[in-house]
């Protein structure tokens, strides 16, 4: 898919991202309900899975467009807001944590830091918007700073990112026979889709 040139054409395409992900909720969900009993359980298991997998989906990938939209823009670091300028330098600031840099690298970071908010904004640096296949809040706290998303908004749903989504994937995922029961099947899909609807939409304001 080609980079968003627009608010408009951005809009366009998180929404198409978040559209197919809660058709497939939606699919899966009636298909467990309308499924023989005895057949449920692996569904359930399945339902688990992809509704992590389309919630960090979503969250990389909305982010990753957000980005590319910027990028697109072409404006100096002084036009955007503070928080992308600042994103440009903790790469560097990590690697630096690792190491003893001489007191003229140091010099140079920072006046680089000094001069330049004339440059314009180029790209993101992906680690900084990765998941590690492994987004509990915590990692959802520093995305959402990154992409100056206020994490408030996502403080009622702590529990449910790490004990709902992310315990019980990796628990299938290394072949624990837990799941969801048939009764919390509304629950989870509802909550899964809130979390992505909140965090698409913040990254429309």
């Amino acid at each position: 898919m080609s980079k968003a040139r627009s608010e408009a054409e951005l809009s366009d395409q998180l929404d198409a991202d978040l559209t197919w992900r809660l058709k497939e909720l939606s699919d899966l969900k009636q298909a467990i309900k309308d499924a023989p009993a005895i057949n449920r359980k692996v569904l359930l298991k399945a339902l688990v899975a992809l509704s992590y997998a389309h919630w960090e989906g979503l969250v990389k990938s909305s982010a990753q467009r957000y980005f590319d939209y910027v990028t697109n823009r072409r404006l100096p670091y002084l036009q955007l807001e503070r928080q992308t300028y600042v994103n440009s330098f903790l790469v560097r600031l990590a690697a630096f944590s690792h190491q003893k840099p001489a007191l003229a690298e140091r010099i140079d970071l920072i006046n680089e830091v000094l001069d330049s908010q004339e440059k314009r904004f180029v790209k993101i640096h992906p680690d900084l918007i990765h998941t590690g296949s492994n987004l509990k809040h915590e990692v959802l706290v520093n995305i959402c700073k990154i992409c100056g998303i206020d994490f408030l908004q996502f403080n009622g749903d702590v529990t449910f990112i790490d004990e709902i989504l992310l315990k019980r994937r990796n628990a299938i995922a290394h072949g624990d026979d837990s799941a969801v029961a048939f009764d919390e099947i509304d629950g989870l899909v509802d909550g899964t889709i809130r979390l992505m609807r909140t965090f698409k939409n913040s990254l429309e304001k």
